[in-house]
């Protein structure tokens, strides 16, 4: 069962389920719906039991891991790159103005 293999290779790595379930299968509640009984496609069984051979296999190369298995913290992206760089434009200061008028005027 895939279940058993998954809470071995989260015992064996001390990896917290949901980040396993958003590392390997892109769903933060994976492992979770498999302990509650869930059962995955053959294809969804086979692509995780994939990545955990590669992410073993990643692991003893050391700094070498591909890209896929160093996530940037708090984020689902995989760290490829910079952060990418978001900028309010005018539609954001012009709420963020109308917002401090209509709180200055409430008081």
């Amino acid at each position: 069962m895939l279940i058993r293999v998954i809470e071995k290779f989260l015992r064996d790595h001390d990896m917290p389920a949901t980040k396993f379930g958003r590392l390997a299968a892109h769903d933060p509640r994976f492992v979770l719906d498999l302990r509650m009984g869930r059962t995955p496609r053959a294809a969804t069984e086979a692509r995780t039991r994939q990545w955990m051979s590669d992410y073993v296999g990643a692991a003893t190369e050391g700094e070498n891991a591909p890209v896929e298995f160093k996530a940037i913290p708090g984020s689902f992206r995989p760290s490829s790159g910079p952060a990418p760089t978001y900028h309010a434009g005018t539609f954001g200061m012009k709420l963020a103005q109308n917002l401090g008028q209509d709180i200055a005027h409430a008081y």
